[in-house]
Parts: structure tokens; sequence; C-alpha cells
């Protein structure tokens, strides 16, 4: 009785310390975030330091000085924070809703879909342009919230496609992912094919909005897309439980009550609804969805009250380091930040097949 008493109180002191463990990291994480945010703040033609930067962002540094950092360079920090959230918050969701860790908007083809809708939506129904095309010209997108909705209905259209044979022709969660990379290539030629009859004007303008960019991305953008971030984080957070019951197996899920297939469609179309108004206002940015969860899952585990913080915070701390560096490192050239998220994500892809495609 006593050994049993040991036991028992010798578990609850381990899982107090694994929970303390868990909120070290979150706070960590936090930590980061905030210091690679003023290091980002601080890239520029202007001669400051971070202590400059940090009293400029708390408006209590030189005038001057806090409208170079407030009016030109916090927009596109924000963006790179929103945006690296919301599309890792859509891996997590993904992978744990199809228990697959390979599972993330880009190979799922979402971002893919999205990308169609949106070059519809520019070149066939106008919604983008070129602006000073003799100084270089800049991408303007006349209304996002067309661009948004070709965007959402395309890349929506794309996972219902995924969802409807994966449970008329029984797919394994391999075949998911195959069948994700294929509607990822009949997208792409659709792509293709819209871009080949554009104009010169049109096709400019969906060519440089399919690189994945944060510099051109406008506070009105970032207002909608913040609104769709905390709504979405919100709901997943909400979802947490019925996350974990999946986690266990969908027969587990089912005897604890969780209605699993309601569950997992709207996930699924929250998670799509993020990758898309991401999507479509800053372009490809892929991988996010699949770096941030699986590094997230390894170090605080399965457990989604951690979990989707932690992947939250880890998708705005990857997206905020590689448009840093994208900006830095063939500086004062700016690569496309869709490019350096690739080049971080290959290895990653490549790095799960080799340990094996473990199911959720």
């Amino acid at each position: 009785m006593v050994s049993n008493e040991y036991k028992y109180k010798n578990e609850i002191a381990i899982y107090h310390q694994h929970t303390y463990n868990k909120w070290l990291i979150l706070i960590l994480l936090l930590v980061s975030v905030f210091v690679m945010m003023l290091v980002s703040l601080n890239l520029g033609s202007s001669d400051m330091s971070l202590s400059d930067v940090f009293f400029a962002f708390i408006g209590q540094g030189d005038p001057k000085e806090t409208v170079i950092i407030w009016q030109l360079r916090m927009a596109r920090v924000v963006a790179a924070l929103l945006t690296g959230a919301g599309l890792s918050l859509a891996g997590c969701v993904m992978q744990n809703n199809l228990r697959n860790p390979l599972a993330d908007p880009y190979i799922l083809g979402i971002s893919s879909a999205a990308i169609f809708g949106a070059n519809i939506a520019i070149i066939v129904l106008g919604a983008g342009s070129v602006i000073g095309i003799s100084t270089g010209g800049s991408v303007a997108i006349n209304n996002p919230y067309t661009v948004t909705i070709c965007a959402f209905v395309s890349s929506m259209s794309a996972m219902l496609i995924i969802l409807t044979l994966a449970k008329l022709r029984g797919f394994t969660p391999e075949a998911i992912v195959l069948a994700g990379v294929a509607l990822s290539a009949i997208f792409y030629a659709g792509t293709i094919i819209v871009q080949y009859f554009a104009t010169d004007i049109t096709l400019s303008a969906a060519i440089f909005w399919t690189f994945g960019d944060l510099g051109r991305v406008s506070w009105k953008e970032i207002l909608i897309l913040n609104v769709v971030v905390m709504l979405t984080t919100a709901y997943f957070f909400f979802m947490r439980w019925d996350y974990n019951a999946l986690a266990n197996g969908e027969e587990t899920a089912k005897s604890l009550g969780v209605k699993t297939e309601r569950v997992r469609f709207l996930g699924l179309l929250t998670a799509t609804l993020v990758t898309s108004v991401a999507v479509s206002f800053m372009g490809m940015i892929g991988f996010i969805g699949l770096i941030g969860p699986q590094i997230m899952r390894r170090i605080v585990g399965e457990d989604h009250r951690f979990l989707i913080p932690a992947s939250a915070l880890a998708g705005s701390a990857i997206l905020l380091a590689s448009d840093t560096l994208a900006r830095i490192v063939i500086s004062p050239v700016v690569l496309p930040v869709g490019a350096i998220t690739s080049l971080l994500g290959g290895p990653m892809f490549l790095f799960i097949l080799m340990k094996g495609v473990r199911r959720a």
C-alpha cells in the first residue's frame, strides 16, 4: 500500500516536471521570437543599435527612429509573425487530422491550388496589376478580397477532392500525400495555362505575386490576416482535447465521444482557410507547416495544449529568420522568402522519409 502511494506521488511529480518543462519551452520560444523581431527591425540603411530599436518599439526612442520602425519596417515583421504562425498551425492540425507527419498545406497541394485561384483573380478577373513599370515595377493587388475568395475556393476544392478520394477509395496516409502531390501538379499546370493567355502586365503581376514576399503586404491585409489567424488559433486551441484523442487513434477518439468526422472536417476547413488567406496575400511560402510542427512534436510531444502554441511560435520564428536571411544573404538584393523556406523544408522532408513515415 505504501509502495503504491509512493509510486503514485512519484508519477504526479514527474507529470508536473514535464508540464513545467513545456511551459519553460514556450516562454523561451516567446523570448526568442521577440529578440528575432528586434534583430529584423534593426536591419536597414539607418544606423540604429538594438537598444535604439527596443526603445523605438515601445515608443520611448528618438521620434525619427520611431517613425522608421513603426511606419517602414513593422509591417513586414508583423506579416512574418502572423503568416508563420498561421501556416505552422495549419500543418500541425493537418498532421493530426490526417494522422500523417508529412501533411502540410504545401505538400498536399493546398498552396498550389490557392495560387491557381489567385492567378484566376489577378489575370482573368483583373484583381492585380503592376505599378511603376518604368522604375522596376511592383505588384498592386487592386482587390485583395477577390484574390482571397478565389484562393480560398480553389484550395477548398483541392482539400475536398483529397478527402473524397480518401473516403471513397480508402487511401492510406501515404496515398493521401501522393494524391496531394498529383493535385499540386494539376493546379500548377492550370496556373501555367492561365498565365499563357495573360497580358504582359497581368503576367508580371501574377509571377511577382507567386514569389513568396513579405515586403509587399499592407496594413489592411495584415488586419485581415490577423483576424483570421487569431480566430483560427482560438478554434484550434478550443479543440485541443479532441485532437489529443485523435492522436491516440480513431477508435480511441470515438470511444471518448469525439465526433471524429466532424472534428476532422472542421479542422481541415479551418486550416485551409488560414492557408489560403496567407498565401493569397504573401504568395507561395512552402514547408512552414511541415518544419514548425515537426520540430515542436519532438520537443513538447503530442499534447496539443502545448503543441498548438509551440507550433505557432515556431512558425513565426522560422519565417522571421528566413525573411531576415533573405534580406542579408546577398544584400541589398532581397531574395524571395519562399525560396529560403523551401531550402529549409526540403531537407526536413527527406529527414522524415529517412526516419520512416511514422503514423501519428
